[in-house]
């Protein structure tokens, strides 16, 4: 990673919550908040749709085949793979899938990657070894000899934000995720009761380490769930995304909600994208979710003509998922 710092290259959890003692929040920007010379959004982005019936699927084959698909290297590279964990609950669609998550891992070993490290910060369950253990993703990680690091307190680096939409110019973010050279943003598809969608992008949230910032993330609900996700994503910038949209979920998301089976995942480079076309297959118009707007200034591809879809067709699992009323203004217009 090539993030810009502010200040040693690491410090302590412990020496940093010692030594910071000036206010973490800069004023709100009074002008354009990111520097445009410094993104380029493409012509067109790829985003690739792949069947995924159910999750007996051998993943590792469809992600490696995905990987060839999408022009996805990781070759010489350390890989941290971020999947989405926030709670668990029997029967219900709340975060990634081990299966897929192992299975992106052994398709990374048998693409090149150096080394491959698992890592998330939950923002609502603080027992991370309790959540391991309840999905059966710890079952996975001793199998196959994977690394898994607790983002919420690692070691952390202040970073400078590339964009400012939540008028912060800093955060302190885990040295784990910036010492890796390609990071693939897995989440599980879902509605959000508060940003309308949580997808690739806002999957980022679990980054921010809660040991610093509080839980949930305080810092990010503060200056606005949509503004965090984009100013976290121009900053971090993610390589890759790996959307678990086998089993989604709808409603009150995004653990409250119900299972919705659609029997795919998505794949990309431009998180944008991926995450406009999984908009479009649950029946929301990304143009009306405010983190996709601001971020299709300068991040990724909005324009459904600008999309070339991969795989199969979005039209072979487009839906209309069950949404709470106060997102109702966020539906695709039939």
């Amino acid at each position: 990673m090539t993030l810009p710092s502010a200040g040693p290259r690491h410090l302590s959890r412990r020496h940093f919550l010692a030594a910071v003692s000036v206010p973490l929040f800069a004023p709100a920007c009074l002008w354009r908040p990111y520097d445009a010379g410094s993104f380029s959004v493409p012509d067109r982005s790829s985003v690739g749709l792949f069947p995924a019936g159910d999750y007996a699927t051998d993943f590792a084959d469809l992600v490696f085949r995905g990987f060839q698909e999408m022009g996805a290297n990781v070759k010489g590279r350390r890989v941290f793979l971020k999947p989405n964990m926030v709670e668990y609950e029997p029967g219900t669609a709340i975060n990634t899938h081990p299966h897929l998550v192992a299975g992106t891992a052994i398709a990374c070993r048998r693409a090149g990657a150096s080394e491959v490290v698992i890592g998330e910060g939950p923002g609502h369950r603080r027992d991370i070894e309790y959540l391991l253990t309840a999905t059966g993703l710890s079952d996975q990680l001793r199998e196959q000899r994977i690394r898994f690091v607790d983002l919420n307190h690692d070691d952390v680096q202040m970073v400078r934000l590339r964009s400012w939409f939540t008028g912060l110019r800093e955060l302190a973010l885990p040295v784990e995720l910036l010492q890796s050279d390609f990071i693939i943003s897995m989440p599980k598809l879902k509605t959000h009761h508060w940003a309308g969608m949580t997808c690739s992008m806002k999957n980022l949230f679990g980054v921010v380490p809660g040991a610093v910032y509080g839980w949930p993330k305080n810092v990010l609900h503060i200056h606005g769930v949509p503004n965090s996700i984009v100013d976290l994503v121009s900053t971090i910038r993610p390589h890759f995304t790996i959307v678990d949209a086998v089993t989604a979920m709808e409603g009150d998301g995004p653990i409250m909600g119900q299972p919705r089976h659609l029997g795919f995942i998505a794949m990309g480079s431009d998180l944008v994208a991926v995450d406009c076309t999984c908009a479009r297959v649950i029946g929301l118009d990304p143009a009306k979710i405010d983190y996709l707007r601001s971020a299709s200034r300068f991040l990724g591809v909005i324009d459904q003509t600008r999309i070339d879809h991969r795989g199969e067709a979005l039209s072979r699992y487009a839906t209309r998922f069950a949404i709470v009323p106060a997102l109702e203004h966020l539906r695709a217009v039939s």
